[in-house]
């Protein structure tokens, strides 16, 4: 249940931050704060998962700057792309911190 509602936060924040930017105060705190809970929560085990992860929250902003050349929507989608990024960013990190906190515990 709280997965759903985080994940509902999560684009309802992405959204309104890419329609009416400046909107949410402190909206990317929000975005990452919601990915490092999230990836707390749903700790991936499987390590083709985990990389798709890493490389999804590099690439996704690159992805979204692209999103700029569509007349008239494009900046909202950059927009919005961005916020998820911001999410899976904090994600990944907590993966990472989880994945090493696993290590140091088993040596």
């Amino acid at each position: 249940m709280l997965g759903k509602v985080m994940t509902f936060g999560m684009i309802l924040v992405a959204a309104v931050e890419a329609f009416m930017p400046g909107t949410v105060p402190e909206s990317g705190l929000i975005l990452v704060g919601i990915g490092l809970v999230m990836g707390f929560m749903n700790q991936i085990e499987d390590v083709g998962t985990r990389t798709a992860y890493y490389v999804l929250a590099f690439t996704l902003p690159t992805i979204a700057d692209s999103m700029d050349m569509i007349p008239a929507v494009g900046g909202y989608l950059n927009g919005f792309l961005d916020g998820l990024a911001m999410t899976i960013a904090g994600a990944a990190c907590m993966t990472v911190f989880v994945q090493v906190f696993k290590m140091a515990k088993e040596a």
